[in-house]
């Protein structure tokens, strides 16, 4: 016992008739154990009462005990998103299952940037999930080319055949909600997209784009945003300035949906009258909105949950030995904006 009366690892040690060394390989998983020994150690840990140190069982493992959640976006969007509230969700569901640590990391471009890579490529977690990333946030290269651990939620724009990923299908999803609005009736069909730079911004205008020329309608009433409200807001009153005659609108989030929704009310457009609105995410946003939202859901919190449980198995060791990807197909959910 120590002077606090707490046990020590010399008195397990001693109580099960083991050298130090060993009782520390037994205790925090080191290899060269004997079973006879290791169970001997266990035994003595439970008669005394002894916690390890987690310090030392990280010597001895070269592990951390933690994960990286990497999101290349600023504060503001990250706090006030949906889809970065349901990914934490499901990430913290499977580390709180296997008594791990989230770390939160927010990379931004340029310094910011540079200092995350530093941090991951270091170890000082063992591995990385890597969320809502930019063409040139250069995260994909970097992390291909290190040994640590790690699967992105979408695909990236670049090595995205030496990194694990989980998507959701969102040019089918796209292509998907524009047949649900020509459906309807709708002939001139606009889009908010997604971001350029983003690949969920580009495959949700790809398949709008394939909608419409397989309908043989024309595809240039395009106006991108950066998934946030107010952007919404901007892009509808620039679709309506240079169309008019739009009857219906695809939008690549909910987010940006509410906000056409508000510009399609005070220009005196009925929705879905007037103008039919289909949006992209499902993450509550779609239920509060004036009216109710017809959107395509994604499993944001499934599709956490799946990247997290690929990435543990990384860490583990039991991964496949290649990259894995898995797509999962989203699922259009009918309310009355369409």
């Amino acid at each position: 016992m120590n002077g606090n009366g707490t046990p020590t690892l010399d008195e397990v040690a001693r109580v099960a008739g083991v050298s130090r060394a060993t009782a520390s390989r037994a205790i925090n998983g080191g290899s060269r154990v004997s079973p006879r020994a290791r169970a001997s150690v266990e035994a003595a840990v439970r008669s005394l009462g002894y916690v390890p140190n987690p310090a030392a069982r990280s010597l001895v493992t070269r592990r951390t005990d933690s994960i990286a959640v990497v999101v290349p976006e600023p504060d503001e969007r990250i706090f006030s998103d949906p889809f970065f509230a349901g990914t934490l969700r499901g990430v913290t569901r499977v580390l709180t299952e296997h008594d791990l640590q989230l770390v939160l990391l927010l990379a931004r471009p340029g310094a910011s940037s540079a200092r995350t890579l530093r941090y991951l490529t270091n170890r000082h977690v063992d591995g990385a999930l890597v969320v809502s990333h930019h063409r040139d946030d250069g995260l994909a290269e970097q992390l291909a080319g290190s040994d640590l651990p790690c699967v992105f939620g979408g695909r990236p724009w670049t090595a995205h055949d030496r990194v694990a990923y989980v998507d959701v299908d969102n040019v089918a999803g796209s292509r998907q909600a524009t047949e649900a609005l020509l459906e309807r009736g709708c002939r001139r069909v606009a889009t908010i997209a997604g971001p350029a730079d983003m690949t969920a911004g580009a495959d949700r205008l790809e398949g709008w784009r394939q909608a419409l020329a397989a309908a043989g309608l024309p595809d240039d009433a395009v106006e991108h945003g950066d998934f946030t409200q107010e952007s919404g807001e901007t892009a509808a009153r620039a679709l309506l300035a240079a169309h008019p005659d739009l009857d219906g609108i695809v939008v690549a989030s909910d987010l940006m949906a509410a906000g056409a929704l508000r510009v399609l009310a005070a220009a005196g457009r009925r929705v879905p009258d007037d103008v039919a609105v289909v949006g992209y995410d499902d993450l509550g946003v779609a239920e509060r909105t004036t009216p109710p939202l017809t959107t395509m859901r994604q499993p944001v919190e499934e599709m956490a949950e799946r990247a997290t449980r690929l990435l543990l198995e990384q860490v583990d060791g039991h991964g496949s030995g290649r990259p894995m990807k898995v797509i999962i197909p989203p699922r259009l959910v009918w309310r009355e904006s369409a």
